[in-house]
């Protein structure tokens, strides 16, 4: 392990099984979030040089050492920071940055920074923890549609919009109607078994549609919990991911996104109501699985396609390249890993903070010393670790 944390073996580092339901909860944060209105750089002059109108004043900033700290509305993450549970990862980015929204996505999801992928990191990471597709609720998505990142063929992953009404044809009172339509259901997509290939895969996707949709419906009857999640959308797929891990359904893979992160106006007031809310949703979680006793279960990783440039706009950022991601847990070495990019002019990259590591070294991390996972084919080559995990 060099003086940044980083470990360079490839093998497994702890003594983690598949078997023991270890699970990784990931928060997407839409739009690039603003890496140095985050983990302010407060006591650095040139960060006030070059946003005289989009900064966090000095005596308003959580720090947490003589030179950075988080912005007001982090106070929840500030607490777990202090309680050694928060992993910093600076600079994260890849080479050749792209500032465009759907490219840089793109590349976080499939791992793929110089080609077009066709399977995402999380999907061939499902596939790996059952490669014969037992489980079909092995990864679940909670919200609408289905991220890259999840999608990897013949790999079934539940997407879930709101869990108290998940289902097929949940609002089919008549529960005979709703049987019928369920079993007429069940016959059209297991008549394509056999057949055209893409009808079977079809036919599959139906099948599997079929077989999670009333399993996850059962995940909140189940749940019991004196810990009150915000109304707003974080908050609310938080509890979700709660309720689900709680109900021991097999589910290795969490995903939940929360958006609006593109500040290019209006960044200081929308930028801290986005973090009161996405650090709330993860303050409550973390008090929710300590209540529950299973905060060893899981480890949290937040990340967003990219930072934002070092000078503001007058109001806002623009889409920039170095970023910072977090990984949580109470399995987790704390600490602030990588190098905090430089802001001097010779040192940035056309504008923008520099990436100092690459986020295939974090995925790798938390393959093999978390899920226990060999990282080289989901991540598509061999990267640096940093040491994230508690032996």
């Amino acid at each position: 392990m060099n003086r940044e944390g980083i470990v360079t073996t490839n093998g497994h580092t702890n003594g983690h099984t598949n078997g023991n339901q270890k699970s990784l909860v990931v928060i997407q944060l839409s739009g690039g979030n603003d890496y140095l209105n985050t983990l302010v750089p407060y006591s650095n002059g040139l960060y006030y040089d070059f946003r005289p109108s989009v900064s966090i004043e000095a005596d308003k900033v959580l720090s947490i050492n003589d030179q950075v700290g988080f912005r007001p509305g982090m106070e929840p993450i500030k607490r777990l920071w202090d309680e050694g549970k928060v992993a910093l990862i600076n600079g994260i980015g890849y080479p050749t940055p792209n500032r465009s929204h759907f490219r840089s996505m793109d590349i976080w999801h499939t791992a793929l920074p110089e080609d077009i992928g066709s399977e995402g990191w999380l999907g061939r990471v499902i596939r790996e923890l059952d490669p014969s597709g037992d489980n079909v609720l092995t990864g679940v998505n909670f919200g609408r549609g289905l991220p890259r990142a999840l999608s990897c063929r013949g790999v079934p992953v539940a997407s879930v919009g709101n869990l108290e009404t998940y289902g097929l044809f949940p609002d089919m009172e008549d529960q005979r109607l709703r049987e019928f339509a369920l079993d007429t259901f069940s016959k059209m997509y297991g008549g394509f078994q056999g057949g055209d290939a893409v009808l079977e895969f079809l036919g599959q996707t139906g099948l599997d549609a079929l077989k999670g949709a009333d399993i996850l419906r059962t995940a909140p009857a189940k749940y019991s919990s004196e810990v009150e999640y915000a109304q707003d959308p974080i908050g609310q797929s938080m509890k979700s991911v709660a309720q689900v891990l709680l109900a021991d359904l097999g589910t290795r893979v969490f995903y939940a996104q929360h958006g609006g992160f593109d500040t290019h106006a209006g960044e200081l007031p929308s930028h801290e109501k986005l973090w009161t809310e996405v650090s709330g949703a993860v303050e409550s979680f973390m008090d929710d699985m300590k209540a529950h006793g299973r905060g060893d279960d899981f480890v949290l990783f937040i990340f967003s396609e990219f930072g934002r440039r070092i000078k503001d706009n007058g109001t806002g950022t623009d889409h920039g390249s170095g970023g910072l991601a977090f990984v949580i847990g109470d399995s987790v070495k704390g600490g602030m890993y990588g190098e905090y990019p430089s802001l001097e002019p010779e040192a940035q990259l056309e504008g923008d903070l520099h990436y100092n590591n690459d986020f295939r070294n974090t995925y790798s991390s938390l393959l093999e010393q978390w899920l226990s996972l060999e990282a080289a084919p989901i991540v598509n080559g061999s990267f640096e670790q940093f040491d994230l995990i508690r032996n």
